[in-house]
C-alpha cells in the first residue's frame, strides 16, 4: 500500500481516503469516531419507532455522536485495550412543532432510547437544507410574488430564492414562531446573483407548518447591469493578471502522517480527527511526544469552532434582521462544500468523505469534506549564521514543515476557509480565511459624489452598495496542558522606572495574575499582556509552570450597543477571552438553539455562576473578529482575507523541541 501512495504521488493523483484509511488497522472504537452512515439509519430508525401518529413528517435536525464521559474517555486512552465508553448518539428532531433531545445507545450495534426530553426554551434547531429548499421553491410558486416580478419587467425563469433567518427582537417566547424570510436575486447574464437582489419582495415561511405567512412588495428597486459581475474562469476575456510559472507540489515517498480509523499520527503529534455536522472539523486528544521526557504529552482534549455570529450594519426595514449565527442556525458541517483537488488543497493532500443525518434520517454523504496535508512554502523552523567567532562562519538552517486540516464551509454569500496546522515545535495555528461576494444593496446612486445620506456601507459599483458587517468566530479549546488540572494566567506587561544606577530611565517588566473566577477571565484585550493556560502542578527543571500560551487573533470590538437585540444573541463577541470551568454540556458560545434563541443561554449567562477555574479542568473561548467595510478591490468576487491566533508552548519544554531535527 505504501507503494500504491508513493506512484499516486508521483504521478500527482489527488490521495482519496480510502487508501490511506485501508493502508493500517482500523481503529474503529475510539469514543470521539463520528457516527457512521449504518449508524446513523439505526439511531434515526430507532427514533422514528417512537413517531407513529404526528400531523407531519418528523425532521432531523442533528444526528451526532453523544460526547463521552470525559473521565471515561481518558480511562480508555491510558488503555485502549479495556472496553471503550458506551457508544451513543445525541439526536434533535422536530415532531408537533416540538423541540426533542434523544440520547440512543449503540451498544452491539442496536439502537435503543436512553433518554427523551422535550425542549422548552428559546430559540430552534438548525434550520436543514430541505426545509430550505422547500420554503424557496414554495415562495416562488406564489402567484402574488409572479405578479410583482412580472411588473418589474423581469424574466421570472432567472428569479433564485434564499432563506434568511430573522433573529428576535424583543418578542415574547409564545409569539416568537419558527419562521424565515426569503429573498430574491436575479441571475439573467450572470451567475453572481448577490449582488443583483430583486430589492422590496419578501416572503415569510412558517418551517413547522411548511406555509407562507406573508408576502411583501415594499417598493420597486433599480435593477444593477450584470456587466463586470461574472467570475467564472469560461466568462474572462483579456487582457488577463500577469501569469506565474507553475509551482509543483509532491513528495514522492508519500505522505508522512499516518491514519487508522479517525486517529492521526504525524511527526511528534497524535490526535483524533473527526466531522460534525453543527461544527465541520473537530480536534480531539492532541498530544505531542517530548523526545527528552520520552513520552507523549498531553495538550488540547477537544477544540471546534463554536459559533460564528454575522451582523450586517443596515437597520433599515429590509436589512435590520440580517444578524446571522451561521453555525447554530445553517451548520458549519453540513454546509461545507467539496474541496477541489489540486485547487482547494494541493496534490500532496488526501481527502476525507464526511457522513451526517439529512432531513428523514437518512444518512447524506458529503464528499470530499475535508483534506490533510503536508505544507511548506519556504518557511523556517529556526536558524541562525554566527559570524562573531573569529575564523569561522558558521549557518545553520532548519525548514519548517507543518500538518494542515482544511475545510470549507460556504453559507449564502460567503465561503470560509477554516485551517487547522500543526507545527513540530508544539504550536498549534488556527485561521479563518474569508472569501466570496459581498452582499449587495441596491441603490439610484451611481457616483460617490451623489450619496447625500447614511448608505451604512460603501458604493462599491453603479446602483450597488456593499454593506458594512462583522464577523465574529468564537473557538472552544478544552485545553489539558500536561494534565486537565490547570490555571489561566494573566500576565500583564508594565513600565517600570529604573533606580538611576545607570543612564537608562525606564523598563518593562510582567506582572502575573492566576486568575481564579470566570467572570475576572473574561477580556477584552486592549493592553499590553501574554496569556498561558499552566498547569500549576507541573514544573520545568529550573521551576516554570509548564503552559501554552495564546497569541491572539484579530480582534474587533463590538460596536453594536448592549441593549440591541442582536448584540444580545451576539454577547459571545462582548469578550476576546472567556475561560469556564469544563461542563459536558456547555459547548456553544451563543447557546444551544440559536435560531430566533432570546440570547439566554449564551457564555454571558454561563459565566454568570463565577465559578472557579484556578487550578481545575478549564475551557478556553476565543473569539477573534473583523468589522468589514467592503472596497471596491473586492467587487465582484473578494480576494481571501485571513486572520488567526496560535496556540504556542511556553515552558512547556525544557528547550526547542525542535534543537535536534535533521536538516533536510
Amino acid at each position: 500500500m505504501n507503494f500504491i501512495l508513493m506512484a499516486l504521488s508521483i504521478l500527482k493523483v489527488p490521495i482519496l481516503f480510502f487508501f490511506i484509511f485501508t493502508s493500517i488497522p482500523s481503529i474503529s472504537s475510539h469514543p470521539f469516531n463520528p457516527l457512521s452512515p449504518l449508524e446513523i439509519q439505526t439511531v434515526t430508525s430507532t427514533i422514528k419507532s417512537k413517531f407513529n401518529n404526528i400531523n407531519r413528517a418528523l425532521t432531523f435536525h442533528y444526528v451526532g455522536v453523544d460526547e463521552p464521559n470525559k473521565p471515561a474517555v481518558l480511562s480508555w486512552l491510558a488503555n485502549p485495550r479495556s472496553p471503550p465508553p458506551p457508544r451513543q448518539a445525541f439526536v434533535v428532531v422536530r415532531a408537533n412543532k416540538q423541540t426533542h433531545e434523544f440520547v440512543v445507545s449503540l451498544a452491539n450495534g442496536k439502537g435503543s432510547i436512553i433518554s427523551e426530553h422535550v425542549y422548552q426554551g428559546t430559540g430552534f434547531p438548525t434550520l436543514t437544507l430541505e426545509e430550505q429548499s422547500e420554503a424557496i421553491e414554495l415562495s416562488l410558486k406564489h402567484p402574488p410574488l409572479i405578479k410583482s416580478i412580472e411588473k418589474r419587467g423581469l424574466n421570472f425563469s432567472d428569479v433564485v430564492g434564499s432563506v434568511f433567518t430573522i433573529g428576535w427582537y424583543g418578542q415574547a417566547q409564545s409569539e416568537t414562531k419558527r419562521v424565515v424570510k426569503v429573498l430574491f436575486f436575479y441571475k439573467e447574464s450572470t451567475v453572481n446573483v448577490w449582488l443583483r437582489p430583486i430589492e422590496g419582495v419578501e416572503t415569510t415561511v412558517d418551517l413547522d407548518d411548511m406555509v407562507l405567512t406573508e408576502f411583501q412588495d415594499l417598493q420597486v428597486s433599480v435593477m444593477p447591469k450584470s456587466e463586470g459581475t461574472e467570475y467564472q474562469a469560461s466568462t474572462m476575456r483579456p487582457p488577463f493578471v500577469a501569469a506565474t510559472n507553475r509551482i509543483d507540489v509532491h513528495q514522492p515517498l508519500g505522505p508522512s502522517f499516518v491514519v487508522g480509523g479517525h486517529t492521526v499520527s504525524w511527526a511528534n503529534w497524535n490526535f483524533h480527527l473527526s466531522f460534525d455536522m453543527r461544527v465541520g472539523v473537530i480536534i480531539s486528544t492532541a498530544s505531542i511526544y517530548d523526545i527528552d521526557q520520552q513520552k507523549k504529552r498531553q495538550v488540547l482534549y477537544r477544540g471546534h469552532i463554536s459559533e460564528l455570529f454575522v451582523p450586517y450594519q443596515d437597520p433599515t426595514v429590509e436589512w435590520y434582521y440580517r444578524t446571522f449565527m451561521d453555525a447554530g442556525e445553517f451548520g458549519m458541517g453540513s454546509s461545507a462544500v467539496a474541496l477541489k483537488p489540486f485547487h482547494d488543497c494541493p496534490p500532496n493532500a488526501v481527502f476525507f468523505d464526511a457522513f451526517h443525518g439529512g432531513q428523514d434520517g437518512k444518512p447524506v454523504k458529503l464528499e470530499n469534506a475535508y483534506c490533510m496535508f503536508e505544507k511548506y512554502a519556504g518557511d523556517i523552523a529556526w536558524r541562525h549564521t554566527e559570524s562573531v567567532i573569529p575564523g569561522e562562519l558558521i549557518r545553520e538552517v532548519r525548514r519548517e514543515v507543518s500538518l494542515v486540516i482544511r475545510t470549507i464551509t460556504v453559507i449564502g454569500n460567503y465561503d470560509y476557509i477554516l485551517d487547522w496546522e500543526l507545527k513540530k515545535c508544539g504550536t498549534i495555528k488556527l485561521s479563518v480565511s474569508l472569501t466570496g461576494i459581498m452582499e449587495g444593496k441596491t441603490t439610484p446612486y451611481k457616483h460617490e459624489s451623489e450619496v447625500n445620506e447614511e448608505i451604512y456601507g460603501l458604493l462599491v459599483a453603479p446602483n450597488t452598495i456593499g454593506i458594512n458587517h462583522d464577523h465574529f468566530i468564537t473557538y472552544y479549546l478544552d485545553l489539558d496542558i500536561d494534565g486537565q488540572e490547570n490555571s489561566f494566567v494573566k500576565t500583564k506587561l508594565k513600565s517600570f522606572k529604573t533606580d538611576g544606577s545607570t543612564p537608562r530611565k525606564s523598563y518593562w517588566s510582567v506582572v502575573k495574575e492566576e486568575i481564579e473566577k470566570e467572570l475576572d477571565a473574561r477580556l477584552q484585550l486592549t493592553e499590553p499582556m501574554e496569556l498561558h493556560i499552566v498547569n500549576p502542578n507541573k514544573k520545568t527543571a529550573v521551576g516554570n509552570k509548564v503552559g501554552y500560551r495564546l497569541i491572539p487573533g484579530p480582534m474587533a470590538i463590538p460596536l453594536l450597543s448592549e441593549d440591541d437585540y442582536p448584540q444580545i444573541r451576539g454577547s459571545l463577541c462582548d469578550y476576546d477571552i472567556w475561560v469556564t470551568p469544563y461542563n459536558q454540556s456547555e459547548k456553544w458560545a451563543g447557546g444551544m438553539y440559536v435560531d430566533r434563541g432570546h440570547g439566554d443561554k449564551t457564555l454571558t449567562f454561563l459565566t454568570q455562576r463565577n465559578r472557579d477555574i484556578n487550578n481545575k479542568d478549564i475551557v478556553l473561548w476565543h473569539t477573534i473578529g473583523f468589522h468589514h467595510h467592503p472596497s471596491q478591490d473586492e467587487f465582484p468576487i473578494m480576494p481571501t482575507l485571513t486572520g488567526g491566533f496560535e496556540l504556542r508552548p511556553t515552558n512547556f519544554f525544557e528547550r526547542n523541541p525542535i534543537l535536534k531535527m535533521k536538516p533536510q
